[in-house]
């Protein structure tokens, strides 16, 4: 994998192909450091950049008069936006009035972002969230974009996994192999924040701690403005120690010694600051009775292991957060229209992913074992069986080298070869 800092990121093309055939505002917003100023400034290199977060900047836009915006700033990136809300008025002011068609809002703050777009910008932006590197941009160059992924081929293409599967090469050798189990290795070990990957493995564990704390003291400070930040920061490390599992409020309100009400609010923090995200329960009855609680999941796993203080060798559970999250995550950078949802019976009965597209259903069960026992696509045969025409086929992502079928439309895909190349 290559250790150049700049990578190319498929929200990119995005914006790019956007480029204001009518009169628009972007906002772009996302954890910190995942790389929204990079982005922007590549996506519209000619644009006036202001970074809100130096009190400098702010004062000095907070004294341009309203309906001086235009000539004083123009077309313009607006980074940390929400530092200074009265930007937005002024935006909305000089777009209105047709004195700009089109500017460029960056924020890390997803509640005050949005917040202020509602209230001033409804109507007139066009949101982008950008999530930490993709499995797939950690093997591309700043300006080349790599090859989709097969995960994609399963979002836009009709037919069922036999027809897809058989399609494409059993096992890939040579470079495109070896990039991809590199992205997958540095994925599982660092998780996926651009400013990781000049670092050495000591810089890293170093740059990982800083960024909880600038977390805790910035980003949850402008959310939260919690007076006492040791609750929050057991129940942070709780929710955590969780990931892919059920997330039951009473539980974790319990083991954190807080009441239901500020656990759950707790949870919309974290979710807020693009911390974690719920994934919901399937639920139609297919089996037998369905659990309806939701699955909780870390978005990055280089920060889930800070968290945990874990950085040893993978585990399952390490395993089905980065598939799951990556998945998300892909979902929500291309807008492909599909659903994830988690399948468990009160019987026990469970399928790790179920993915809803426009043709149909698929299923993922997620192993870190590179060998495969009939018991590990169980609850794959069975919810097909159950959906019937609906079922377009079962995916069990494993560490092997081999895409195999197992059953008819039940096969076995190497998760390097999911996320990263065809």
């Amino acid at each position: 994998m290559r250790t150049n800092l700049q990578r190319f990121r498929f929200l990119r093309q995005r914006l790019e192909s956007a480029q204001f055939s009518t009169p628009r505002l972007v906002v772009i917003t996302g954890a910190r450091q995942t790389g929204k100023t990079t982005l922007a400034q590549a996506a519209y290199p000619d644009y006036n950049y202001i970074n809100l977060d130096a009190i400098e900047q702010r004062e000095a836009v907070r004294n341009i008069r309203t309906d001086a915006w235009a000539t004083a700033v123009g077309v313009a990136i607006l980074d940390e936006a929400q530092k200074e809300p009265i930007v937005f008025n002024k935006v909305k002011y000089a777009f209105d009035a047709g004195q700009i068609t089109k500017s460029v809002l960056l924020g890390s703050s997803q509640i005050m972002m949005l917040q202020k777009v509602r209230e001033t910008l409804a109507g007139r932006a066009f949101i982008y969230e950008l999530w930490p590197l993709l499995a797939s941009e950690l093997v591309s160059q700043a300006d080349a974009p790599p090859a989709l992924p097969l995960l994609d081929r399963l979002l836009v293409e009709p037919g069922t996994a036999d027809a897809i599967f058989t399609a494409v090469p059993n096992i890939l050798v040579g470079e495109a192999a070896n990039q991809g189990a590199a992205a997958i290795e540095h994925l599982l070990t660092w998780g996926g924040m651009p400013a990781l990957l000049p670092l050495s493995d000591q810089e890293r564990r170093k740059w990982l701690q800083s960024y909880d704390t600038a977390y805790l003291e910035r980003d949850l400070g402008d959310l939260a403005r919690l007076r006492d930040l040791m609750p929050f920061r057991q129940f942070q490390r709780l929710c955590a120690l969780r990931s892919g599992q059920l997330l039951s409020y009473s539980k974790l309100a319990r083991d954190a010694g807080l009441g239901v009400t500020t656990s759950r609010r707790y949870i919309e923090y974290l979710r807020l600051s693009y911390q974690t995200f719920l994934l919901p329960p399937y639920s139609t009855n297919l089996t037998s009775a369905v659990i309806k609680s939701p699955k909780i999941y870390w978005w990055d796993i280089g920060l889930w292991r800070q968290q945990i203080r874990y950085f040893g060798p993978v585990t399952g559970q390490l395993m089905e957060t980065m598939v799951v999250t990556e998945i998300h995550k892909w979902i929500k950078t291309q807008e492909r229209d599909a659903e994830l949802a988690f399948y468990r019976t009160r019987s026990g009965l469970e399928v790790d992913l179920l993915l809803t597209t426009p043709d149909g259903i698929w299923g993922i069960e997620i192993k870190s074992a590179r060998r495969l026992g009939r018991a590990d696509w169980r609850g794959l045969r069975q919810v097909g069986q159950a959906l019937g025409a609906r079922w377009r086929g079962g995916i069990v992502a494993y560490t092997g080298a081999t895409i195999e079928q197992l059953e008819p439309n039940l096969w076995a895909v190497p998760v390097e070869r999911l996320l990263v190349s065809a």
